[in-house]
């Protein structure tokens, strides 16, 4: 068996550097090493590139930055390198590369911009393109191409940076309160907050606003939130079992996401088998509508009269081991290793065919 080299990115310049680098730890941890040199190249929070090649635990503490063992290194746009460039003193070389898993989240890693680069150097790549991942990463552009595809969104107002707050403030108030505030390009909940009155909106929009120039209003669904773990492309891509989000009260914000003290994910979600079908059918449709590849995790509400409504696709959603998309697959019965053979088989399959 011919061992391929898979380089994984992780960390960058975003709210979510943390997250990235529990999540790549993960995913570097389950590569299977009969099968896989793997390169490990992280950013910093300054922007900064470097090969690594300590343990994963250094990566969970973040002390893989100031390891004796990192040297400078980067992604080479040129096709004719296909690979990474590494920097000795006054020398350099280079590294082929089968393939790459950009475990990046949030800006500058999910949106489009690493996509980019990514497809500029001609590797092989786990998940969405350039155009579906800054698509899927804007809340307001994902959510006005999936409602005009026919599935139901909540309703919103959208503020820019500079815009008339109190104008936004009082057109979402129609809605009824509680709202949410959103950055229109944030993931992992950091800056949204739940208004319950106008002084608490017009703080949660300046809120927003520290995290990014476009901000949504979004009315509140009373109901809950369901998730669908989706892998591969074309017309069929495989959806796991649905789970269900539980809340205590409050809101499924950054701290909850990752402590879940007063929630809980119950997987398989309690709906029924025809609501279930629904709920599949309807992700499938919004990943083939915002232009998905290789892996997404579409989230909706089911609204307490049973509506489907559209929250939002993570690109690349949390890689731990207890992360809600690897347990959706690992119960339907897509072991952590096998998900990562698969979705790097799909990478390279769709450079073969010429779709990236």
């Amino acid at each position: 068996m011919t061992i391929q080299n898979i380089a994984v990115l992780f960390g960058g310049q975003s709210t979510e550097y943390g997250v990235s680098l529990q999540s790549a730890a993960s995913v570097i941890d389950h590569l299977d090493r009969s099968k896989y040199a793997v390169i490990m190249i992280g950013i910093t929070r300054e922007g900064a590139w470097f090969r690594y090649n300590g343990s994963t635990d250094e990566i969970r503490n973040d002390r893989w930055h100031s390891h004796a063992s990192r040297i400078p290194a980067f992604l080479s746009p040129s096709r004719s390198i296909a690979g990474i460039v590494e920097l000795a003193g006054t020398e350099y070389r280079t590294v082929p590369v089968d393939a790459i898993i950009p475990v990046l989240h949030g800006r500058n890693g999910e949106d489009g911009t690493l996509q980019g680069l990514l497809e500029l150097s001609g590797i092989p790549f786990v998940g969405c393109d350039t155009l579906s991942s800054a698509i899927c990463m804007d809340k307001a552009i994902a959510s006005s191409l999936v409602r005009a595809a026919g599935i139901e969104t909540a309703a919103t107002v959208t503020v820019w940076e500079g815009g008339d707050m109190e104008a936004a403030a009082v057109e979402a108030a129609k809605f009824g309160f509680p709202l949410y505030v959103k950055p229109s390009r944030s993931g992992s909940s950091f800056g949204i907050t739940k208004a319950y009155n106008r002084s608490e909106l017009l703080a949660g929009i300046r809120e927003a606003l520290a995290h990014d120039k476009k901000v949504v209003i979004e009315q509140n669904i009373d109901g809950f939130e369901v998730g669908c773990a989706v892998l591969g492309g074309g017309d069929e891509p495989f959806i796991a079992e649905i789970d269900e989000i539980e809340l205590a009260g409050g809101f499924f914000d950054y701290d909850e996401k990752y402590s879940l003290r007063t929630s809980q994910i119950v997987l398989p979600a309690r709906l029924d088998t025809g609501l279930a079908d629904q709920v599949k059918a309807a992700a499938r449709l919004i990943y083939k509508t915002l232009g998905c590849t290789g892996l997404a995790r579409v989230d909706m509400f089911i609204a307490q009269d049973g509506r489907i409504v559209f929250n939002e696709v993570n690109t690349m959603p949390g890689f731990t081991a207890s992360s809600r998309y690897p347990n959706m697959m690992c119960h339907s019965g897509v072991t952590y290793p096998q998900l990562m053979d698969r979705l790097i088989e799909l990478a390279i399959a769709g450079k073969e065919l010429g779709t990236r």
